[in-house]
């Protein structure tokens, strides 16, 4: 039976070896949702498209379809990922929004604004790699997929404020009669309001401070919770 050909536009996730030559990407495309391919011989010095097909590459691809793993015929790049490599701080943050991705995604089943989503946030670290941006990818993730976090309304009692914690298991903030989690300070919670309410650009643009680790903390708090596993590269945000 011939194996069906097609065309995709993707992010490269993540990658493994295969025998001595071969190469498993694991990829994120625009229409196949996620997917695993061979890449056949990029490990070899005179491969013609190896480069290509590194973690945190977007490219269009040529595959066919395979039982278990599609197959890499041709990979063109989209755009370079050059500013993505330029220093330690552009590849850990580009490395969490692929984690993210990777979790978050499921097996062929297209995801187009999962797609865009780290499109954009990679394109936004390779130009604007402020403290927000991948805790706001995270929160953006966490919305996306049904749990939005309730950020003016107390939890439990409904009470309008003020908040002093926020509780992933309760999904929200708390008041002081309620309190559990951990403390949040009106300053961090109003950063998330930013992110949630249609002011990211104005967030990422703000300088670190104890209320942007803050909210980095809160977000991989909460993403961690909701996909049930520890992130790897969530040293990116203990150390930063």
């Amino acid at each position: 039976m011939a194996s069906h050909l097609y065309r995709d536009t993707a992010v490269v996730l993540r990658t493994y070896k295969l025998g001595e030559a071969d190469r498993i990407v694991v990829l994120l495309t625009e229409h196949h949702g996620k997917i695993r391919a061979v890449a056949k011989g990029v490990r070899k010095t005179n491969s013609k498209f190896g480069a290509r097909l590194e973690p945190m590459s977007h490219v269009e691809l040529m595959l066919s379809q395979g039982r278990d793993l599609d197959i890499v015929s041709q990979a063109d790049v989209v755009e370079t990922q050059a500013p993505l490599l330029s220093d330690l701080d552009h590849v850990t943050k580009g490395m969490a929004v692929l984690e993210a991705a990777d979790q978050m995604a499921l097996d062929r089943e297209p995801a187009p604004h999962l797609y865009r989503m780290v499109v954009g946030a990679l394109r936004t670290i390779a130009e604007r790699s402020g403290p927000l941006v991948v805790p706001a990818f995270y929160w953006k993730l966490l919305a996306h997929d049904g749990v939005r976090p309730e950020l003016d309304a107390c939890v439990r009692c409904g009470e309008g404020g003020p908040f002093v914690a926020f509780d992933v298991n309760q999904g929200g903030v708390l008041c002081r009669a309620c309190r559990s989690g951990v403390a949040i300070s009106e300053e961090a919670l109003e950063l998330m309001r930013m992110v949630l309410g249609g002011r990211l650009n104005e967030a990422l643009d703000l300088p670190a401070s104890r209320a942007t680790h803050e909210v980095a903390a809160h977000a991989t708090r909460a993403l961690e919770h909701h996909i049930e596993r520890r992130l790897r590269t969530v040293a990116m945000f203990e150390n930063s």
